[in-house]
């Protein structure tokens, strides 16, 4: 009786966890810097790595966009705030590759003299790598929300909205297939306060390059993953932006890569919390043909190129807001290689023992040699008598 317990309250333990484990399966994790990205319902994605080239003169600022995502979403969506009406067009899926080629750190040598683990006599190979490196025009919202455009591109569906209250926002999202995670509309209200668009983009992984699959009984459903193909935007503003204030929403943590086309080399106005700041990667003028825009020649500006992990979106506060930096310094990581010097293939070391060896032989020769000379002149030779003068015979 007691062991019939037992096994029950065993096999209900059991379950329990079971179910706990598909709950935590089918939970969205929604993620995206930019926005708010979320899955169908009853399945999970987390965006591994957010990339975004802008490009801003001051008037007009553009930005390409491409995530990185994983799990097991047939289809998803995101919202994308912008402080004035965007265009919207399919970015250059070769750009972001090509600017991973311009900043990336250079390879340098340097050398060590005395020899460390691994090199003669404590092992064999003298080579021994060692990597270091060193405020927009409001939109008109005459309703609480209004559909102000909407088309497809590519895998893309969007629509662009305008919006005076964050709760019939949130609502209009629900309502039109946007599964949005809970409190939305409280991060939504700061870019209603201001007049911003939306721009609300669906993406089906059908038309998706990166797509992988999920088994389902009687069929595979394609799924989400990999690099998703980049979406550009276009829009008027006098500041140079990018939103990240809808990542409070995000259940994991966040990478951020930021390519920033400028006039100038630029620096964030403030940090935006979430556990992380803006590392800079690079900072320069690359050779226009090393990154083309839209095919074409690239913009022949400063590019600052930055990098955000963000531990903990729930604490960021604001969007990115960038200034001009004090001055174009010019900024390149490197990546150190340590070699052991050498000299005709003969570690230096060796060579310089050798000849501290020899020299100090030939000192000590000096000096014996002059000692001898010095012991022979205290002690000069006895003088010759000079010889007695011959007797005459007698």
């Amino acid at each position: 009786m007691v062991g019939g317990a037992v096994v029950r309250r065993g096999a209900v333990v059991a379950v329990l966890v079971m179910l706990v484990q598909m709950a935590a399966l089918i939970r969205p994790a929604w993620a995206c810097g930019c926005g708010a990205m979320v899955p169908g319902n009853q399945t999970s994605m987390a965006v591994r790595e957010e990339t975004s080239a802008v490009r801003w003169d001051g008037r007009t600022e553009e930005i390409l966009m491409q995530l990185t995502v994983t799990g097991d979403a047939a289809n998803a969506a995101w919202i994308m705030p912008v402080p004035t009406r965007a265009d919207l067009a399919l970015g250059d899926t070769k750009l972001f590759s090509r600017l991973d080629t311009v900043v990336a750190p250079v390879d340098k040598t340097r050398h060590y003299f005395w020899p460390r683990d691994g090199d003669w006599p404590f092992g064999g190979d003298h080579k021994k790598p060692n990597g270091a490196s060193s405020a927009a025009a409001p939109g008109a919202a005459a309703p609480p929300v209004s559909v102000v455009g909407s088309g497809e591109l590519g895998p893309f569906q969007y629509a662009q909205l305008a919006a005076t209250d964050p709760a019939a926002l949130e609502s209009w999202l629900h309502t039109n297939g946007f599964t949005m995670p809970a409190g939305l509309a409280d991060s939504l209200k700061p870019y209603v306060d201001q007049g911003w668009e939306y721009v609300a983009v669906k993406l089906a992984p059908a038309a998706n390059p990166g797509g992988a699959g999920r088994s389902v009984p009687g069929k595979a459903v394609p799924t989400l993953g990999g690099d998703l193909d980049p979406l550009k935007l276009t829009f008027a503003s006098d500041k140079l932006v990018y939103p990240m204030r809808l990542s409070q929403r995000a259940k994991t943590a966040q990478l951020l890569r930021l390519f920033v086309f400028a006039p100038h080399r630029v620096e964030p106005v403030a940090g935006i919390g979430g556990g992380g700041s803006l590392e800079t990667l690079y900072a320069g003028k690359p050779d226009p043909e090393q990154v083309r825009w839209d095919g074409g020649q690239g913009p022949a500006v400063f590019l600052t190129a930055m990098r955000n992990e963000l531990s903990r979106p729930a604490a960021i506060t604001g969007d990115y807001e960038f200034r001009a930096a004090p001055a174009d310094e010019r900024y390149q990581r490197v990546r150190y290689h340590d070699e052991l010097l050498t000299i005709g293939g003969v570690p230096a070391w060796i060579a310089t023992v050798l000849a501290v060896l020899l020299v100090f032989a030939a000192v000590l020769i000096a000096l014996r040699r002059r000692s001898n000379r010095r012991r022979w002149a205290a002690y000069p030779p006895r003088p010759v008598a000079p010889p007695r003068p011959a007797v005459p015979p007698l």
